[in-house]
């Protein structure tokens, strides 16, 4: 079975195997995970696999005992005297009592290059960067660490696990490199494609049918307002956690943070020292915004400028690292929660720009092709 690589961890894809080999003009029905279906990591076995899908439908996996997680359970049906390996699985989809609720296609092959492979990742250099697990939080090992070097003109780096719906809340930007597998450096050429990708696995949430669901390479060309969003989308996400620091220490030295990620100059947020990098600014500069992105540009200007008049205390101080004027949004609404100002820190005209953008960008990941239909 070693031609058939990751797949044969699996007992049932072990099973299957050997089903397919001795008994070739059987009929197979089975309840199981589908990843054997769609999963990238189940090519080798899909090649092999080319059975007769026949019919088949799902079930929320929390219908077993005992099964955790929010993923779907297949009962599929296979003929396999017969060689027609399907394009796509389609299945009727059921709740726990045996309601139909809808239709499910899961694909066999993607209908386009994953998205994953969208980014040319640049290539790492021989300058020291400190690896992280946070925003303010250096990876806690030294050993077969990732990220612990930098790239020629990186600007930040970010975290995108897998492909799939279910790897989706895996994605953050971060001011340094990554201290485990799964992210990839970010430059001013490949900012725009970083925050789309950022934006498309974010905005949608996961759901039990969703799970295993690929992201696609777009299938239509992207316009200019659609980039501008989904980088303001990014910028003032919770999932931003690009800082502005000093003082992190990590294999017994010193470390500091640059923020490359803040909108805004010096002069309009009132701060009191220059910022180390205007890069975000003059990235910025001459791009036109949808009235959605100019409201939370302009909602998020208003916080950063309550942080900068804001006295906090030692401890929120010495917590979010706030000794440079560079802070992030990470640390910007972060700190100003945990002063618990509400009579001066108003969120919610931002929180409501906010949901507005996020709601005229969710149709656009279905409408572009960047998941399956």
């Amino acid at each position: 079975m070693s031609d058939l690589g990751y797949a044969t961890r699996e007992l049932f894809i072990q099973f299957m195997h050997r089903i397919q080999i001795e008994i070739p003009k059987s009929t197979l029905a089975m309840f199981s995970k589908l990843k054997y279906i769609n999963s990238p990591n189940f090519e080798l076995f899909r090649a092999r696999w080319t059975a007769d899908y026949l019919d088949g439908f799902v079930v929320h996996s929390r219908a077993f005992d005992g099964l955790k997680g929010n993923f779907p359970i297949g009962f599929l049906v296979w003929n396999l005297s017969k060689n027609v390996p399907a394009k796509g699985v389609q299945t009727i989809a059921l709740d726990r009592t045996g309601q139909v609720i809808g239709e499910k296609v899961f694909y066999r092959e993607l209908v386009r290059s994953p998205l994953s492979e969208w980014i040319v990742r640049p290539r790492s250099n021989k300058q020291d960067a400190l690896p992280l697990k946070g925003a303010l939080l250096p990876t806690e090992s030294t050993k077969d660490v990732r990220g612990d070097k930098w790239a020629d003109g990186a600007i930040g780096s970010m975290i995108v696990f897998g492909n799939d719906f279910q790897h989706s809340a895996q994605t953050a930007l971060l001011s340094s490199g990554y201290g485990n597998a799964g992210a990839f450096f970010v430059t001013e050429e490949n900012l725009w494609q970083a925050a789309i990708v950022f934006a498309v696995r974010r905005l949608l949430k996961p759901t039990w049918l969703n799970d295993r669901d690929q992201f696609l390479q777009p299938s239509q060309p992207l316009t200019d307002e659609f980039k501008s969003d989904c980088l303001v989308w990014m910028l003032f996400n919770g999932s931003n956690l690009t800082a502005g620091a000093d003082g992190l220490h990590w294999n017994n030295q010193d470390w500091s943070l640059t923020n490359h990620f803040i909108p805004f100059t010096e002069r309009e947020l009132g701060a009191k020292a220059r910022f180390e990098s205007d890069f975000m600014v003059r990235y910025m500069a001459g791009m036109a915004f949808s009235l959605e992105a100019q409201a939370v540009l302009d909602e998020s200007r208003k916080l950063f400028q309550r942080f900068h008049v804001t006295s906090f205390p030692n401890k929120i101080r010495q917590e979010y690292k706030l000794g440079r004027a560079d802070a992030g949004w990470y640390q910007v609404r972060r700190a100003l929660e945990a002063n618990g100002d509400t009579e001066l820190t108003d969120f919610d005209p931002f929180k409501a720009a906010y949901a507005a953008l996020g709601e005229k960008l969710r149709p656009t990941v279905y409408e572009l092709g960047f998941l399956p239909a």
